[in-house]
């Protein structure tokens, strides 16, 4: 390593030390001089010191380990003091310093931008003490469980799972479909989280947002349900109801794309312009504030959305609908997919989204794909359309199945001119 080098790392550990400083000095920036162990000069000369530790002792880790434990002995001995004078337990300090050595000492020993992104991490989880602790007194059993069970089946279960077609079609992997399950999983779990931790008193618009990257399905009957409670909010709760679908059609556009790349230009100009065109009444809608309409009061009260129930059903369909897809193509050819994808579309759209994307290239065309992916939209966005109608009132769902057939028509011929 030339001596170029070494001033760049050592001032990549120094930078480390600097930002873990920063926000531990944020922290105790009310304590008087002399009442904290350690401020933003302190871990600063923590990450050099790593650093430093780590460029004396290059191909000698036994030494590395003799620097950091004679640190973390001195560190933590002055933090005790600081813990019995104060009368109060804590440790998070002495974890922090130890990390930042650690960073500091990577950052020349190994790869800067590893030590760079592990010292942003931690900064940011001690940066969210206060909130970190308000959500998890907020957290439920069923909250905890529904974790659990995600982290289960994404790190018990799938490992485990046989990696190779198991149908005499050749359609069905299990440890790909249950990673498709996981993801679809994981997404509506985030969402769930993203409501709990807003609130339930949000306001309409935030609601829209997180309910559409839960169950936009769901935020729709809950609108409408509200629609018939408060009539004279029915255009507010429409432009919720539009904006869910709104981030449906995006998330349908992130999955799709994630899983298949080729998938990205053909479907951003069909379900982009759908996207925009229901954006635009959706954002004008939530603007508007009838009288005598409690707008601030909404709650969408939604449930926890992953339970093990939930997650096999959602896997065997998802199964179905790839084994159904393939079939077809096999023995009818791949146009009959759009049959498929149409008929999938009334109760779901993500299963059809990942069993195309999958397909495209490996059996259909991307061109199916696309078609196969906006039908599914589009079947989907109309029966919500009803049931802000059947569930809602009519002028509910009068502005929805207007502005989503409108926002259809712009999709498809933004389809036919990009084609």
């Amino acid at each position: 390593m030339t001596e170029l080098e070494l001033f760049k790392r050592l001032a990549v550990a120094l930078a480390i030390g600097l930002l873990v400083g920063l926000e531990r000095g944020w922290q105790a920036r009310e304590d008087a001089d002399g009442e904290r162990t350690a401020g933003v000069r302190t871990y600063a000369l923590v990450g050099l010191l790593g650093g430093v530790a780590s460029a004396l002792s290059p191909d000698n880790p036994i030494a590395l380990g003799v620097f950091f434990t004679a640190f973390t002995a001195t560190f933590a001995a002055f933090y005790w003091r600081e813990v019995i004078a104060e009368g109060r337990f804590g440790v998070t300090s002495v974890v922090a310093a130890m990390l930042t050595f650690a960073s500091g000492a990577y950052a020349v020993r190994g790869e800067p931008q590893v030590a760079v992104a592990v010292a942003v991490v931690m900064t940011l989880l001690l940066a969210l003490k206060q909130p970190l602790h308000r959500w998890l007194q907020r957290l439920t059993w069923p909250e905890i469980r529904a974790a659990l069970i995600l982290l289960a089946m994404s790190f018990l279960l799938l490992p485990v799972l046989p990696d190779r077609t198991v149908d005499p079609w050749e359609a069905l992997n299990p440890a790909e479909v249950w990673l498709l399950a996981i993801i679809i999983a994981a997404v509506s779990f985030a969402g769930y989280v993203a409501i709990r931790i807003m609130g339930d008193q949000a306001g309409i618009a935030m609601a829209a947002l997180a309910g559409g990257l839960a169950s936009s399905t769901a935020a729709t009957l809950a609108f409408a349900r509200m629609a018939r409670e408060k009539p004279a909010a029915a255009p507010l709760l429409a432009g919720g109801i539009l904006l869910a679908n709104v981030v449906m059609v995006v998330r349908v556009m992130v999955i799709a794309g994630s899983l298949n790349t080729a998938l990205i230009l053909p479907l951003l100009w069909p379900l982009g312009a759908t996207a925009v065109v229901l954006a635009l009444p959706g954002l004008m809608l939530l603007r508007h504030r009838a009288e005598n309409a409690d707008d601030g009061q909404h709650e969408l009260a939604m449930r926890n959305p992953f339970e093990l129930g939930t997650a096999l059903k959602l896997a065997g369909f998802i199964a179905v609908v790839m084994l159904v897809a393939k079939i077809v193509v096999a023995k009818v050819g791949e146009q009959a997919v759009l049959i498929v994808a149409a008929v999938s579309g009334l109760a779901d759209v993500d299963a059809l989204t990942l069993s195309l994307s999958r397909m495209a290239d490996h059996g259909i065309s991307t061109s199916t794909a696309v078609v196969g992916i906006a039908i599914a939209v589009a079947v989907n966005t109309m029966v919500k359309a009803g049931f802000a109608t059947v569930v809602g009132t009519p002028r509910t769902g009068v502005i929805v199945g207007a502005s989503s057939v409108v926002a259809i028509a712009v999709g498809a011929l933004a389809w036919v001119v990009m084609d």
